[in-house]
């Protein structure tokens, strides 16, 4: 169950890094609603994941994922380019996060 409190958790931190973008600095109402809310269920449900994880372990694996969550859609929904630079460090935490979980955890 934690894996899937920590997957829900990964993906209201992608909503908040693209709600966070589009409110221009909060001056956007309904965007900055939406960073906000987002963060607070994103947080609620890492801290759910974390009766489980190890804290650095559950952060480091909850931050990775959605970092590389938010560099494929920032591709796929806003063009952004995607460079052999950016593929190399996606697959250098795409190593870590697998090698954190072969390392038993959790």
């Amino acid at each position: 169950m934690h894996w899937l409190y920590l997957a829900v958790a990964v993906v209201f931190e992608i909503t908040v890094a693209i709600a966070a973008g589009n409110a221009k600095g909060f001056t956007r109402p309904w965007w900055t609603a939406a960073t906000l809310v987002s963060g607070g269920i994103a947080t609620y449900f890492l801290s759910l994941a974390l009766l489980t994880f190890d804290v650095g372990v559950g952060y480091a694996i909850w931050t990775s994922i959605a970092s590389v969550g938010i560099v494929v859609l920032g591709v796929l929904l806003f063009g952004q380019r995607l460079g052999w630079r950016k593929l190399l460090g996606i697959a250098i935490v795409i190593g870590g996060v697998v090698g954190l979980r072969i390392s038993g955890a959790a």
